[in-house]
């Protein structure tokens, strides 16, 4: 037992079984082990070579708070013993091609006979229907098909995203979102459900504040957008070879960040002159890299100019706040490990 499931974290005695994959599938697995859930990880015996090529041979974090089962699910045995972990627990999560679970065997009806109340959660890149349902499909593919990646772009540049960040992990969070909405329905009903944790479909979704801003006109037009081509809302770089960012939406946070740069010379109330915008955009470039990035972080950071380093993922290990939040620790050698989130805490203190 892990020490999520013993100090009364929210998802305390919920058992899911896991049909470990590579990627989100085995995320939110974890998330849900990080909130107390009971994660038996049934795996291959022979290991996954992608997972191997990917994160090396060594602890894998994604098994934290898990308990592995190795099991041939190719055997009556293995099938056998997956079945009667099913039969008691309360979710199940697995992410292979639509149709793989029911060969086996191990489909929704077929485990609704052992398990009526149990909680089917499916995570797959392009769903359980659809013209590209038996494709294959990575993080990256997802995303362009969503029409977000299109924002990662500069004009007639092409566009890039950090691997397995929004696609993957949005899946994951989606799936672990699915799953604790069905089991509370299923806890109150009797009736269990099957989540389709389409990565498609949740990055889309995850996209509901660019849809909103788009129908304004500020994005993926062709008028100038606040978010590609303002001169406060970008990243910069810096005599060291450091980048910074700036983010300075709100009026008052844009005054705030002329005052702190001594542009006292532009009209703060001017901010949306988009004619002027390439011409303070490129100064602001210029003064950025006249000084390293430690300048502009003494300046600038813990202001309401909207601003932080862009550091690597060494580099944020050390951050005061991050060190301050217990977010990330050095887990021997190169490994970084990552704190669950969201956090709680009671509602009332004094009673605890």
């Amino acid at each position: 037992m892990t020490e999520a499931q013993a100090t009364g974290a929210p998802l305390r005695g919920v058992r899911i079984v896991e049909f470990e994959g590579i990627g989100p599938g085995p995320l939110a697995a974890r998330m849900l082990a990080d909130m107390g859930a009971e994660v038996t990880a049934i795996v291959r015996p022979s290991g996954s070579a992608v997972a191997e090529r990917l994160g090396g041979a060594g602890d894998n974090p994604l098994r934290r708070g898990k308990r592995i089962e190795a099991i041939d699910l190719k055997s009556p045995a293995g099938l056998a013993q997956a079945m009667d972990l099913i039969a008691t627990a309360d979710a199940l999560i697995e992410g292979n091609r639509p149709g793989v679970m029911e060969r086996l065997g191990l489909g929704p009806e077929q485990c609704a006979a052992r398990n009526p109340r149990l909680v089917y959660g499916r995570m797959t890149g392009w769903g359980q229907q659809g013209p590209l349902a038996q494709a294959a499909g990575h993080d990256l593919n997802y995303v362009a098909l969503t029409g977000l990646l299109s924002l990662a772009a500069r004009p007639g540049e092409a566009p890039i995203v950090p691997p397995t960040v929004v696609g993957d992990a949005g899946g994951a969070l989606g799936l672990a979102f699915g799953i604790a909405c069905a089991l509370l329905d299923a806890r109150s009903s009797g009736r269990g459900r099957v989540v389709d944790a389409a990565i498609v479909d949740i990055v889309a979704m995850l996209g509901t504040l660019v849809q909103w801003i788009r129908a304004s006109g500020q994005i993926d037009g062709k008028a100038p957008s606040p978010f590609h081509d303002s001169p406060f809302y970008d990243t910069y770089a810096c005599e060291d070879g450091g980048f910074i960012t700036i983010g300075a939406l709100e009026p008052q946070f844009y005054a705030l960040l002329l005052a702190k740069l001594g542009l006292s010379d532009v009209d703060p109330a001017a901010q949306y002159d988009k004619a002027a915008w390439p011409d303070l955009k490129a100064r602001l470039a210029a003064l950025f890299r006249s000084r390293p990035r430690s300048h502009w972080c003494t300046l600038l950071e813990g202001t309401d100019v909207c601003f932080a380093p862009v550091l690597s993922l060494a580099e944020a290990v050390s951050h005061p706040h991050i060190v301050a939040r217990g977010i990330y620790a050095h887990n021997g050698g190169k490994a970084i490990d990552v704190a669950a989130a969201p956090r709680f805490s009671p509602l009332d203190p004094a009673i605890g």
